[in-house]
This record gives structure tokens, sequence and C-alpha cells, in this order.
């Protein structure tokens, strides 16, 4: 039984911390390294993870001295990677007791680089909300129809970070992860590095509470919601779409001679809507390569948003003064 690398990052996390570290320490899979980076906190989350450190030898905890932020944080997590398999963890979910036992075998029997998996959505005090995240995310279908290609976390990220069991042996394409890009984190960039360059398989089984509380509440406040006009809504499409490439630009080495012309073509592509502001004519066929493996009403949306706005934002306005 090999020992696996857990990641933990923290950072104020003392309402929820205490019920995550034990939902890991009493797992099935008994062979663990629980590694935590706390990133300067304010509240009680340093003085916890202390405690659990000495009562524990499985723990070992990192104190960071200067704010890293959340990426940076998950960034010097993975440099401390030294066994063969490690996972990602978040400081406020409810590892179920077989979820490092579960995942370890199907990546073991699918001899896969990576392993993601479903979720239960819970509230704030664990109970259960829906019993598939992936499902109600829309994402299901999408990552049936993609996992085993690089289309899986291409367009945008399928792959909860908090899910993921991978094999370090990846990590030399994954590091460092670019640190610069609000539209690009960790697991999106793990996801994406090993589908391009491994194996990826999905266990469709939840194996996780996944904490909903405040600002992370499933189905509720969207960002978009906070746009009341079309060109608002449409312009940050586009701007998501420009950062996503640019971070695929400036950071080629992940991907093949082909995805980076590709990168290049779809940069562009956007750059160019941006600057239409009723109709587009031009690279039809670009936009069905990115859109094509998104459900019917994604594309249509994404579609006439972005190549026919004269058309939306009638529409739009029409039920914004109704």
């Amino acid at each position: 039984m090999e020992q696996i690398d857990i990641l933990m990052a923290t950072y104020n996390g003392e309402k929820y911390l205490r019920e995550q570290i034990e939902s890991i320490l009493n797992q099935t899979y008994k062979n663990i390294r629980l590694i935590i980076s706390d990133d300067c906190s304010t509240d009680q989350t340093r003085e916890i993870i202390k405690q659990y450190e000495k009562k524990d030898s499985r723990i070992k905890v990192y104190l960071q001295e200067q704010n890293l932020g959340y990426l940076k944080n998950f960034n010097f997590l993975l440099t401390k990677v030294e066994n063969n398999i490690y996972m990602l963890s978040d400081q406020d979910d409810i590892w179920l007791p077989q979820k490092v036992e579960k995942t370890y075998k199907f990546l073991k029997q699918n001899n896969s680089d990576l392993v993601f998996t479903d979720l239960l959505v819970v509230d704030e005090k664990g109970n259960e909300v829906n019993k598939s995240f992936d499902k109600l995310m829309n994402l299901t279908k999408k990552i049936k129809k993609t996992v085993g290609t690089y289309k899986l976390a291409y367009l945008y990220n399928s792959v909860t970070g908090c899910t993921i069991m991978s094999k370090k042996e990846q990590l030399n394409k994954i590091l460092d992860i670019p640190t610069n890009s609000k539209h690009v984190f960790h697991d999106h960039w793990i996801a994406l590095s090993v589908s391009i360059n491994g194996k990826v398989s999905y266990l469709e089984e939840p194996l996780i509470k996944y904490r909903q509380h405040g600002d992370n509440q499933v189905g509720a406040k969207h960002t978009i919601d906070k746009f009341n006009k079309f060109d608002e809504i449409r312009n940050h499409f586009i701007d998501v779409k420009l950062g996503v490439f640019e971070t695929y630009v400036k950071n080629p080495k992940i991907f093949t001679v082909q995805l980076n012309k590709l990168n290049e073509k779809s940069y562009n592509y956007y750059k160019m809507l941006s600057k239409k502001r009723n109709i587009n004519f031009r690279n039809w066929f670009l936009f069905h390569k990115l859109y094509k493996n998104e459900n019917f009403k994604y594309y249509i949306e994404n579609f006439l948003i972005l190549n026919i706005p004269c058309i939306v934002r009638t529409f739009f306005n029409n039920r914004i003064q109704h």
C-alpha cells in the first residue's frame, strides 16, 4: 500500500477545518501524508493545524510568512509532493470515508495519470442539496464525451480540483502553474496538462461532500447576474476567453505544436470579436471547432451572443424594459 500525498491550502478556514481534517485522517486508506500550507490566516486556522500536526505524524504543516494568494499557495504545495501519487483538498469540504481508497483503486485499474470524480453538494451544515454536482452544472455529458481528450478542459475547466488524484510524474509539465490569470486556476491547469500529456479518467461517483456556503453557493449569484446591460455580459464572455487563451499562449510548454497554433488562432478570434459590435461572419468554423462538444443550448447561446449580438441585444433590452 503506497503512501499518498494530500495537499491542503488553508486561509481563515477555522469554521469547517476540523471536520475536513478529521474526514481525511479517518479514511479507510490509511497510508497518507497530509501536507498543509497556511497562507497567513488571521483566525484560529494556524492553531488548529498545528494541534493536528502534533497529534498525527502523517501531517506536515507549512506556515507562509507572506501572503501568497490561492494559486501560489497550491503551486507551493505541489513542489512539496514526495510520493508517486497526490490529491488536492479544499479546507471546508467533507471527504467520504472511502474517497482515497476508491479513487486509488480506479486509477490503478485504468492505468490513469489522473482521476477525478463527481461530488455530493451539501449546504454549510452538511445537509444534502444535490446528489450530483456534475449533473447540476450540466457537466456530465460533456465529461463523458471528452474525457481522454484535450477537449475536457480546453475551452473551460470541467474538473473539480478537490476530486483530483494524479501522478507526480506529470508535475514536470504542470509546474510552475501560471499565477497571473484570474481565469485559469490550478485545477484547470492540472487537468488540461494531464489531458494533453497523459491519461485522464472519470469516476462517476460522488466521493466528497462539497460544501456550499457564502460566496461559493451553487446556483446562487453568477458573475453575469451583476450586469444589467447585454454588452456588459458579452464583454465578460469575451474577456474570460481572452484571459484563458492569453494564458495558453504565454505558457506553451504543456501543449502540442498543433494546439499552440490553435491557441494563437483562438486568442486572435476573441480579440476580433471584441471589436465586432453587431454581427460577425469571420471564422465561424473556428467557433464550431471550439464549441462543438458543448450541449446544444450552450452552443447556440454563445454563438448568438458572440457572433450575432445585434439580435440578442434587442431581445435582452426588451426583457429588461418589461
